[in-house]
């Protein structure tokens, strides 16, 4: 009987941490927030660095206008990378390795929204993530999904690369 009374204890904490949270641990943390500026002259590729991979995280926002369109904060493995805004691109160099990817809306317009991936990364690899929202009556919804390295190509020769701050912060990450 203390046995069975034992497990079920167990059990009953395992379950009681919150799954969200769980999930969330990819994202750096809540109270970060960027603001975005873009560089529409930098369209170039940058080759992962020797034993290194190259990540690129490139937002689409599908329209030529983009009135109140959200900030999207990228993070992963719990650390906040940097952010897109509208149309707009960064990458950075990971390591090679499994990795946990985190997208995160920063607006008061929209509900908070976020979307995870994981992938493992391979030395001398390029790895394209794009986000997009799906904004609709009462829908709200935010993507994430790797894509073909053309159409990432295509995404960067199109859009401006995203120079992100954090709030609070007085220099600028600019990202390659």
């Amino acid at each position: 009987m203390k046995f069975a009374l034992v497990v079920f204890l167990f059990a009953a904490s395992a379950f009681a941490q919150n799954p969200i949270t769980v999930a969330k641990a990819a994202c750096g943390p809540e109270k970060v927030s960027f603001d975005v500026d873009k560089d529409d002259t930098q369209h170039t590729l940058t080759l992962p660095e020797p034993g290194k991979a190259r990540l690129y995280f490139l937002m689409d926002s599908g329209a030529s206008y983009s009135l109140a369109y959200p900030t999207v904060k990228l993070g992963m493995d719990g650390a906040w990378l940097g952010a897109n805004h509208d149309d707009s691109y960064f990458s950075v160099s990971i390591e090679p390795g499994e990795h946990h990817l985190c997208a995160a809306s920063q607006s008061s317009v929209t509900a908070d929204l976020f979307e995870l991936a994981h992938f493992t990364a391979e030395a001398g690899k390029v790895y394209y993530y794009r986000t997009r929202f799906i904004l609709a009556q009462n829908l709200q919804y935010l993507e994430l999904t790797p894509i073909d390295s053309d159409q990432g190509k295509y995404l960067i020769a199109a859009t401006p690369l995203s120079i992100s701050t954090p709030k609070g912060k007085p220099h600028k990450v600019k990202h390659q």
